[in-house]
């Protein structure tokens, strides 16, 4: 295939201003291109604008990395023009800004010819790693610390927005470090609280049933009534010995009232019962 069908006027043309740049870079650096009312802060403000794509010269890169405009559809030669334009702008030539583009136009020659050049059968023992993918691979990593770069701004613009603290520090509760404590001895503590709030049931003794009866209670109780005792009626109760027995004096008494053995007084709310005999001018006749 001849030379000519391989590139264009405008891909000659794009070299012969690569060397436009190298010289400019490396034999007056310093030198003014512009009047002095146009000035632009950095390469960012550069923006490639083709029939194809309109953006950053990162985006293009991005773009040929998705493969979303072939590199064989991008007129270098009118990026590097434009680009011209621009340092054109710019009060003073920047070495780094040039060298950074030489490096990138480069690059994309190389990957556009070797688009357009056949290629041979790769050997399995020398595999050579794709111009194309190895440009994919660095755009892949640039964008990564590009998004993180954005990520730490915002992080800073939001820390801009803050204010320091003007009261003091709240006070805080100093509490004891339990770091020096045993988990067993913990453990152990907190058990023992527990049986004392709540202590084992006492075991049970079977023990005969006492057989009482209300006319036992009745001779037990007319005893006292006879020698003019007067007892308590909590304190009577409290000498049960059972449930049972409970029931039977409460009966008993009750019967006693009833036959007219018996008053029951209680001086003030809420004192004790007083169970007093009866005087002879208090029974009936």
């Amino acid at each position: 295939m001849p030379s000519a069908a391989l590139f264009s006027l405008d891909d000659l043309h794009f070299s012969s201003m690569l060397g436009i740049l190298w010289n400019a870079t490396t034999h007056n650096p310093q030198v003014s291109l512009m009047p002095a009312a146009f000035k632009l802060k950095s390469n960012e403000d550069y923006v490639i604008q083709l029939d194809a794509f309109q953006g950053p010269m990162d985006l293009l890169l991005h773009l040929i990395e998705r493969q979303e405009l072939p590199i064989t559809s991008i007129s270098l030669a009118q990026v590097t023009q434009q680009y011209l334009q621009y340092m054109g702008q710019m009060e003073k030539l920047r070495p780094d800004d040039i060298s950074e583009f030489l490096v990138m136009a480069a690059r994309l020659l190389y990957i556009k010819s070797a688009a357009l050049l056949p290629r041979s059968e790769p050997d399995e023992e020398e595999e050579e790693e794709d111009p194309g993918e190895a440009l994919a691979r660095q755009l892949r990593e640039y964008k990564l610390f590009k998004e993180k770069a954005a990520f730490l701004k915002e992080l800073e613009a939001r820390g801009m927005r803050t204010y320091v603290r003007l009261a003091p520090p709240p006070s805080m509760e100093k509490r004891l470090d339990p770091s020096g404590l045993d988990v067993d001895a913990l453990l152990a503590a907190l058990y023992e609280v527990l049986e004392e709030m709540n202590p084992p049931e006492p075991p049970i003794h079977s023990m005969a049933a006492l057989s009482i009866t209300i006319e036992d209670k009745l001779e037990e109780l007319g005893e006292r009534v006879k020698r003019g005792e007067p007892f308590r009626f909590k304190q009577i109760l409290r000498q049960a010995r059972s449930r049972n027995e409970i029931i039977v004096t409460f009966l008993a008494i009750l019967e006693m009232i009833k036959q007219r053995q018996v008053k029951v007084v209680q001086p003030q709310p809420f004192d004790d019962i007083l169970i007093e005999p009866l005087g002879e001018e208090e029974k009936p006749n």
